[in-house]
């Protein structure tokens, strides 16, 4: 079936997550039984943009985010580029195709109070083993700003303690290198020397492992930061990703050049770690229109 060779080419040529490639082929399946029932054919390679702009009507109309739309139209393009690619048609269907209108969501990271706040959290019980794990996956995520599937990926032998450096491997299997200060240099150290005495690992062991001694995974983490930041800060949103916008954003504000922060990140353009100067800029207008003497009253 095309999708399933849709599938095999996300997977083994893209190196796309499995996740994304079972997100894609769910939109794409869905569209199908859209057709199916809509136009009563459910032939993927025959589909007109009339067609799939009545399903783009029929989710708005069903309450679904334009957002959420265009994640799934970005699907169906992906698709049949695919399609395209491999000559199985001329033309992609959404080749004219605008996506919705959406509203910037604007992220609102953890303050530096709160980021110190959590931190106080640790000042005792670190010889315990879980407890020095969680405060390290934390120090870790704030401090180099990776994504919470590169930390999952993380391995004992990502982590040079000599050179203090991590190396991660971030979407599409791109590898990086990020630097790591003394701190968690020191904590990883420490981390590593009780890890190994309790478990057997090597290099290749991965990092971060349950109390059961096996690896962590993306809830895992999501919970352990809802957890700790659910002491200290009242944030709706206390993802990890708002970590990671939290070390965009402490770096931005304290002066770190833009293109640097782009590649700590694992950013390809410069365009996706702009989103995290929007706060920096809002607190920058409000320190101008305070001291400005043009606004001054006279």
């Amino acid at each position: 079936m095309v999708i399933d060779q849709f599938k095999d080419y996300m997977l083994l040529e893209r190196n796309c997550s499995e996740l994304t490639v079972k997100a894609y082929t769910a939109d794409i399946s869905s569209f199908l039984v859209f057709i199916e029932e809509v136009f009563d054919h459910g032939n993927l390679m025959k589909v007109n943009y009339a067609e799939i702009r009545q399903w783009i009507i029929v989710l708005v109309d069903k309450g679904v985010s334009n957002r959420s739309v265009n994640r799934k139209i970005a699907s169906l393009k992906a698709f049949y580029l695919f399609l395209q690619k491999t000559e199985a048609i001329l033309v992609s269907p959404l080749v004219k195709h605008k996506s919705l209108k959406t509203d910037v969501k604007s992220k609102l990271p953890f303050s530096e109070v709160e980021i110190a706040d959590v931190f106080e959290l640790f000042n005792e019980g670190l010889e315990d083993f879980n407890k020095l794990r969680d405060r390290l996956i934390i120090e870790v995520l704030y401090t180099t700003g990776i994504r919470r599937a590169e930390l999952v990926g993380l391995t004992i032998g990502s982590v040079d303690i000599s050179l203090k450096t991590l190396k991660v491997l971030g979407k599409r299997n791109k590898e990086r290198i990020v630097p790591l200060i003394e701190e968690t240099v020191f904590l990883l150290n420490r981390y590593i020397t009780v890890y190994k005495q309790r478990y057997s690992a090597d290099f290749s062991s991965p990092l971060f492992v349950t109390n059961k001694g096996v690896k962590i995974y993306e809830n895992f983490v999501f919970r352990l930061i809802n957890s700790y930041f659910g002491k200290v800060s009242v944030k709706n949103n206390k993802s990890p990703h708002v970590l990671r916008h939290s070390f965009a954003t402490h770096l931005l504000k304290n002066g770190a050049d833009l293109n640097a922060v782009k590649e700590l990140l694992g950013h390809s353009s410069l365009a996706a770690t702009q989103v995290y100067t929007h706060n920096n800029i809002a607190e920058l207008a409000e320190v101008y229109r305070q001291s400005h003497p043009r606004n001054k009253k006279v």
